[in-house]
């Protein structure tokens, strides 16, 4: 690959960099002018944008960049992470009870065991790299689906189950990324030892055997399996204490007017000790976020970091097309094993969607629900983007080399097509399951008599109900992420104009 853009400019290092940010958050923007058209996700923008400036495509971002904005993924995990322990709050957990539960473990590890199988087993891909990709294939993307529920204004217990299965659905996607990263971990470490012992037998009989016994030796020690469980109870922990330290800082009167400062910093410091110990931050940022909402009653914290960071989130996933390997995914030589890596993409991209709709179906009819819950469920979970990608992208460090770059490739690309078929996939388990309709007599209901007991025409019964649905529809709707943060501050614009009034506005008496 030749120079990029930038770097033909001979700009000084800082002024790259800040030239390669503020087009990645300007063109990422533009492109969700595009997609919005397309009723596609932002995500699927920002994506596509990376990919176009890319070294695959025009090229204008410079390699150096993206090799130095290798913290972007821990910083964005951090914020979803954290913003799914809201979903932990003990009240929302018994509200939902075991039906959703049961459904959403059901459909989450059934696609991860599916996914595994296939990758280890049928294709004899490595250990670490089926386990991991296997434990991404349960993260479910609700964007899509959410954009879709509100467009068709759908309602009913198929919409209330869907809202909850996938509000807990990412909360299992990281349990079990979490479990797979540890049995990752120990695998490679098995393999090096199995690597070594071999070599310092060389020449002497059974040498593969003794590697094999050694690398397997060391994958079954105690000390081996206890370690993962050890390092994740103690990030919990860690997590919490952070959560607990937020909530005592931000209880305090003269804290209110900097919550979003202070909860950043929090986050950012505890993420950076994770990065530093060189453990995964997800399960302590989810604690940290999950201690906070069960001791604090008011959510405008959560969504003052969900109006925040739209363009750290951008960034990353503008960052993560830029490091697609196209010629990797289209290249006959490019392969992972002996299986070249379109057919490992390809048939990730199946399995999964079996995953999703079958481990779906069997946890409604367990659980009791109704036949056209249970028939079109899963066939709105297939979406898949922002969570996977952080994770693979967490995952690539582990696996490192070719096993890394293999496991960006199929998720970045799978995810493009799942976001590109969610939508139509949502819109449809919507209206097979009677949640919405599209005649207007059944999304209005009006009296089709008048106050004189005749019958309406049908241009009356059309106008009423065309007035009814304007009285519904807000005259200036705000997101209540944006209703929160604009709270935050005009509070501290109040704060800051009372202390200069009280400052100075004594000298002119």
């Amino acid at each position: 690959m030749g120079n990029s853009v930038i770097e033909t400019m001979r700009v000084s290092p800082a002024a790259s960099v800040i030239i390669s940010m503020s087009l990645i958050l300007f063109l990422g923007f533009l492109t969700t002018r595009i997609t919005k058209r397309l009723r596609l996700p932002n995500v699927t923008a920002y994506i596509l944008t990376g990919v176009l400036m890319g070294p695959w495509c025009l090229n204008v971002i410079p390699v150096s960049f993206v090799r130095g904005s290798g913290f972007l993924p821990d910083i964005a995990l951090s914020f979803i992470a954290f913003s799914t322990g809201e979903y932990f709050k003990l009240e929302t957990l018994r509200k939902n009870g075991a039906k959703v539960l049961v459904i959403t473990a059901l459909e989450a590890l059934l696609t991860t065991a599916l996914v595994f199988f296939l990758m280890y087993r049928v294709l004899h891909l490595s250990l670490a790299f089926s386990v991991v990709l296997g434990a991404l294939s349960a993260a479910t993307a609700p964007a899509s689906t959410m954009m879709t529920i509100r467009q068709t204004r759908a309602c009913g217990d198929f919409v209330d189950t869907l809202l909850q299965v996938v509000a807990l659905d990412d909360v299992v996607g990281l349990l079990a990324y979490s479990a797979a990263v540890s049995i990752a971990e120990l695998s490679i470490g098995a393999a090096g030892a199995g690597a070594v012992g071999a070599a310092g037998t060389a020449g002497a009989a059974g040498t593969a055997g003794a590697g094999a016994v050694s690398g397997s030796a060391a994958f079954f020690s105690p000390a081996g399996l206890l370690l993962p469980v050890a390092s994740n109870l103690g990030v919990l922990l860690l997590g919490g204490a952070f959560g607990l330290l937020l909530h005592l800082m931000l209880s305090r009167k003269h804290s209110t007017d900097n919550r979003l400062i202070v909860a950043i910093a929090l986050l950012f410091g505890f993420c950076g000790v994770c990065t530093w110990l060189d453990i995964s931050p997800l399960l302590g940022c989810m604690m940290m976020g999950a201690v906070y909402a069960n001791l604090n009653a008011d959510d405008n914290l959560f969504k003052q970091m969900n109006y925040f960071s739209p363009p750290i989130l951008l960034m990353f996933f503008v960052r993560s097309g830029l490091s697609f390997d196209l010629g990797a995914l289209l290249n006959p030589s490019g392969v992972i094993g002996t299986v070249p890596l379109l057919v490992i993409g390809v048939l990730y991209f199946l399995t999964r969607i079996a995953g999703k709709y079958s481990g779906a179906w069997i946890g409604c009819f367990l659980t009791g629900k109704d036949r056209k819950v249970r028939n079109w469920l899963g066939l709105a979970l297939f979406p898949q983007a922002g969570v996977a990608i952080g994770l693979a992208a967490l995952g690539a460090r582990i696996l490192k080399g070719e096993a890394g770059n293999a496991l960006n490739t199929v998720i970045l690309s799978s995810s493009v097509l799942y976001e590109l078929i969610g939508p139509g996939c949502a819109k449809l388990a919507l209206y097979m399951s009677g949640s919405y309709s599209e005649r207007l007599e059944e999304i209005v209901e009006v009296p089709e008599l008048d106050e004189n007991g005749r019958q309406k025409s049908s241009l009356d019964l059309l106008i009423e109900r065309i007035r009814r649905i304007q009285e519904e529809i807000p005259e200036h709707y705000v997101p209540e992420e944006e209703q929160a943060f604009s709270e935050a501050a005009e509070e501290q614009y109040r704060i800051y104009g009372s202390y200069l009034k009280n400052r100075f506005g004594r000298g002119r008496r």
